[in-house]
Order: C-alpha cells, then structure tokens, then sequence
C-alpha cells in the first residue's frame, strides 16, 4: 500500500519502510509521529482520494534523526552600484521511517520507545542519578565573552533581525568590533553551534568591519 502525504508545503509518494527526509518536525528520535494530511492512498490500481485530504487517513512515522541539509548560499549584485549581499540558508530537516499507512481513524500499532522506568529500576538506579546531575554542568557556556560596555545594534548590519541579534547577544557577540574580529575558524564554530551558516557570518564580518571603524 502507498499514501501521498503533505509535510511542509511538500508532497511525498511514500510506502511501508520508507526513510525520508522531511522539514523539521517537533518530535524526539525514536518518536512516533501521525502524519494526518493525507492527500490519497491505495494499492495497485485502486486508489481513494480526498478533497483535499482523506478523511481518517493518516501515516504513521518514526523520527530516526534530526539534522540540517547543506547550505545554500542565495548571492545579489546590483550593478555600477556597488551592492552586494550573501546570505546562506541551512533547513533543519527530520529524517523519518514509514511505519504504517493508517485508515478509518486507526492509531498506530507500533509505540515510541517506553522513557519511563518500573518502580524498581527507578530506585535502584536512584543512587547513581543523583551522583550524575551533582557532577553534570548547570547550563552550558556562551561560545564567546562577551566585552565590557554597551553592546552595539546589531541589526543594524543587513540579515540581522532581532531574533538573530537576540541569539549572538546570548553567545556574546554583542558588538560591532567583536564581530569584525571573528576568524574562519570561529565562523565554522558559529555554524556548527547555531542555526547560521559559516558564509553568513563572514558576510555579516565585513559589514562589521566598516561599521566599527
């Protein structure tokens, strides 16, 4: 049996078994998740639509991982008038497994797997916890310390809303000159700890650098 299914503004042709890559989907690894907006589904040549959707269909998933596709770099020049602008996107992406095509408002079979634990493993295991969060970290470190002083207005710098700001405050870049300062290496680290690409923050490093002169 097939289903097409609507994820993220996309259509997708799946079957039992199936790993697909989707848009980003709230669910931890080893979730099971119901896709609800199921667009048809049969086997061989008998084949149910909806309008748009099939009422009591649904698709049943598993999220194997969480992650993020590869950059894609969107570049602007204007002519004769010295413009240009790069900004990098990298879509956060859930990797899934079909587990069952669902009908007639069925739920799935198959459960996430069990988080809680009996009784009797909690308190055995109640002694060795306790010792792992005294010795775990608080919370974890800002990726950079953040300089004395005011902070600078970092929207000012083009691809900088306030959301953005807001997450380079917190890893403390708060200025001008501190961003204009980062280095290749500290642009792949960005990358890898926070939801922008290295090409953006060198792109946002040069802007930086005119500003804080």
């Amino acid at each position: 049996m097939f289903a097409v299914i609507k994820t993220g503004g996309k259509q997708y042709r799946v079957a039992a078994n199936d790993v697909l890559k989707i848009e980003k989907l709230e669910a931890e690894v080893g979730e099971i998740v119901q896709i609800g907006a199921v667009l048809a589904y049969g086997e061989g040549d008998k084949v149910t639509f909806g309008a748009p959707f099939v009422d009591g269909a649904s698709v049943a998933a598993e999220v194997v991982e969480q992650g993020k596709s590869r950059t894609v770099i969107a570049f602007k020049k204007r002519r004769r008038q010295n413009s240009r602008r790069k900004i990098g996107h990298r879509q956060l992406l859930t990797t899934v497994r079909i587990s069952e095509i669902l009908t007639d408002g069925a739920k799935p079979s198959k459960k996430a797997a069990a988080k809680a634990e009996t009784k009797t493993e909690a308190k055995a295991d109640a002694a060795p916890k306790a010792a792992k969060e005294e010795a775990a970290p608080a919370a974890a470190a800002p990726l950079f310390k953040a300089p004395k002083g005011k902070a600078d207005d970092l929207t000012v710098i083009k691809g900088i809303g306030p959301v953005a700001a807001k997450d380079l405050n917190e890893q403390g870049i708060t200025t001008f000159a501190q961003l204009a300062a980062l280095t290749d290496a500290d642009a792949d680290k960005i990358d890898a700890a926070m939801p922008f690409s290295a090409d953006q923050i060198k792109d946002w490093r040069e802007q930086a650098k005119e500003l804080a002169q």
